[in-house]
């Protein structure tokens, strides 16, 4: 996906410990802008989607979010959403779509603004902002805590 014009990157990332189990999320625009948060049962992937949703709904500007998370990634690269849409959030073969309570509001906050892109960047690579917001992710997921710094 190419980046809309004066777009900001974001960077998201979830954390779980187990699978399920405490989870926690995570976007960040710099070391002094971001957002954690927790949820006391969840999964790696419903932690990655709601990394994306909280940075997508609380950023206005056009937006590049970079994610370790072909998951997420993929379904608005493929556009896999359409598909899921127009069968009613099934999937292609023809199974509920996992994880639809967070699937369907970043889908319509996305589908919504025509300023959003999605890029994929390999996790535990040395990426100095994948791995910040992946700390922030653990944070939260062991401390169940949420924290917010808007520089």
């Amino acid at each position: 996906m190419v980046a809309p014009p004066g777009a900001v990157s974001v960077f998201t990332d979830g954390a779980c410990s187990g699978n399920p189990g405490p989870g926690g999320w995570a976007w960040a625009l710099d070391r002094t802008t971001y957002a954690s948060g927790s949820e006391r049962v969840s999964t790696n992937q419903r932690m990655e989607i709601r990394a994306a949703l909280e940075a997508v709904t609380s950023l206005p500007a056009p937006l590049l979010v970079v994610s370790d998370s072909t998951y997420v990634v993929n379904c608005f690269r493929d556009r896999w959403w359409e598909g899921w849409l127009f069968r009613g959030w099934l999937t292609s073969a023809k199974k509920p779509v996992a994880n639809r309570d967070l699937w369907e509001p970043l889908v319509a906050a996305a589908a919504d603004r025509d300023d959003i892109a999605f890029q994929w960047v390999k996790g535990h690579s040395g990426h100095e902002m994948n791995d910040f917001v992946d700390s922030l992710a653990v944070a939260a997921c062991v401390g169940q805590t949420r924290s917010e710094s808007r520089g």
